[in-house]
């Protein structure tokens, strides 16, 4: 056979090679979830992708703003989520390279030959001599099956699921952000009013003890009011913990060491209020694009090219081997012949080649490869049904987050009424037992009711704001920021660089950005 004729026969190898693919094409699973949400129908709400983009700002809190922008830049597990970006976009690079020569070679090689005397066939020649060798050889097995392809379409939706976990930790730490800065204006509050209602109480005491110095009350109506006081005083130390561990928390999500963020924080800042007009309903595609729900998906795609990569071993791989070397072999003893082998090297009439084609078909394994075949198809399966399992429990997220906000939201109106008599209810008891209509038990009564409803309308109000929330991380809301947002800081950057060489996988800025919001991956 011919140099030529081995040559059209490789490229007609690689030409077949570019019409198979084994394996099942995906096909894109259908939303288990109704058009429409029903409880958002009910209630009368809609919704649109441009308020999900920055729903916190709409709580017009400059300062929460301000800590979801720098738990953005700062926040460690989103670093983390980044660098897993990177390093499928590494693994994706990988699988791409795989359709090429998967070996290539430059050796050589220089070797003493001594051979001995006394066996059989050495009586003629030289039996010392020293051989050189040089050359470069190849190896590329062709896709003829679409083994490397379907290798590629797994690491592809691999790095596109690793793209949707980076959205979802940026969902998820928004949403921590929110909460815990929620939770450090309800406790401030509810240190507030009772702050408030110990100098009611003590204002009371006061006024009870000088009745019982001068006769008038019994020392029973100085012990209540006395225990009544210190029990409201001993709640501040418990809330007052709260709060710094939730200061701590939230310097933790910020990349930062627990400590005092009073700074940050501010001071005068209540209970963040939400909207009056909050638009909920959404249609079943537009809760597809959360986080979540589009990684599992592309965790059932991967899984359905691993199917066809585990296929296509089923049948035959045909390789094309090559080969181009100079080899040259002279006497140890350059002077009794004055040849060393190694000026003969580079004369043409060492060069060697070998160039052609080869398979290897692992025919008496087939249990094994059918059953490994097996394997991947159960794996699709269950990444199916997680993919449903996801969106389910992203529907039921959402349906629960909108009875509690609008539960919460009725309630408000509720509790407010009620702070408003109790606090009235109070003035009068106090009033009464001061002119002496009414004794101090119904005081004692009025100021518990108090402090009990204006905690309950605290509670509250954080509940309604906590809903909104809640109904935003179940929406998947704020994934789009990473639009703006680098995938790796300027330290982390720079760490990466100078301690290996990322070549174009680690860009600028702008082209990391384009990148990974557009899928595509730089090779």
């Amino acid at each position: 056979m011919t140099l030529t004729t081995r040559l059209s026969l490789c490229l007609l190898l690689g030409y077949l090679s570019a019409c198979t693919t084994v394996g099942p094409e995906y096909v894109q699973p259908e939303s288990p979830l109704a058009p429409e949400w029903y409880q958002a129908e009910r209630a009368g709400l809609t919704t649109t992708v441009e308020e999900q983009l920055r729903w916190w700002s709409r709580l017009n809190d400059p300062v929460l703003d301000q800590l979801v922008e720098l738990a953005h830049k700062q926040n460690n597990s989103l670093k983390i989520a980044g660098l897993r970006v990177l390093e499928s976009r590494a693994q994706l690079a990988i699988a791409v390279g795989n359709q090429y020569p998967q070996a290539q070679a430059v050796a050589g090689d220089a070797t003493a030959v001594q051979a001995s005397k006394s066996a059989a066939n050495t009586a003629a020649g030289d039996l010392s001599f020293t051989q050189y060798n040089v050359g470069i050889g190849a190896s590329w097995e062709i896709d003829f099956w679409g083994k490397f392809r379907r290798g590629i379409e797994a690491t592809d939706a691999a790095y596109l699921a690793s793209v949707a976990g980076y959205d979802q930790v940026m969902v998820l730490v928004t949403a921590q952000v929110c909460g815990t800065y929620l939770a450090i204006r309800t406790l401030e509050e509810q240190i507030r009013i009772t702050s408030e209602n110990i100098v009611l109480q003590q204002r009371s005491y006061d006024i009870v003890n000088v009745q019982f110095e001068n006769g008038s009350t019994s020392e029973l109506d100085v012990l209540q009011a006395r225990t009544q006081l210190l029990s409201t005083r001993s709640s501040i130390p418990q809330l007052q913990t709260e709060l710094y561990q939730a200061q701590h928390s939230m310097s933790i999500l910020l990349g930062m060491a627990p400590a005092d963020i009073s700074d940050l924080l501010g001071t005068g800042t209540s209970i963040p209020k939400i909207p009056e007009e909050t638009a909920l309903t959404l249609p079943a595609d537009l809760l597809r694009q959360r986080p979540d729900v589009r990684q599992a998906e592309y965790l059932a795609m991967a899984q359905n090219a691993r199917v066809g990569l585990a296929q296509a071993n089923l049948y035959p791989s045909f390789s094309l081997n090559g080969s181009l070397g100079l080899v040259a072999a002279g006497n140890t003893d350059t002077t009794r012949s004055g040849n060393s082998g190694l000026g003969q090297l580079f004369n043409t009439d060492s060069v060697t080649y070998a160039v052609g084609p080869s398979f290897v078909w692992p025919f008496l394994n087939y249990d094994r490869i059918r059953n490994s075949v097996r394997v991947q198809d159960a794996r699709l399966q269950q990444a199916l049904f997680a993919y449903k399992e996801t969106a389910l429990q992203a529907a039921r997220e959402v349906e629960d987050a909108i009875v509690a906000l609008e539960g919460a939201r009725q309630q408000d109106g509720l509790l407010r009424d009620t702070v408003v008599a109790a606090k009235r209810s109070a003035d009068v008891a106090q009033l009464r037992f001061n002119e002496g209509f009414a004794d101090y038990q119904r005081v004692l009564s009025a100021q518990q009711a108090l402090f009990a409803q204006q905690s309950r309308y605290v509670t509250n109000r954080s509940k309604v704001v906590s809903s909104y929330i809640s109904l935003y991380l179940a929406l998947g809301g704020g994934w789009q920021v990473r639009y703006e947002t680098d995938l790796l800081d300027t330290e982390t950057r720079k760490a990466l660089t100078e301690r290996t060489d990322w070549g174009d996988l680690i860009g600028t800025t702008e082209t990391e950005t384009g990148a990974i919001n557009s899928g595509q991956v730089p090779r």
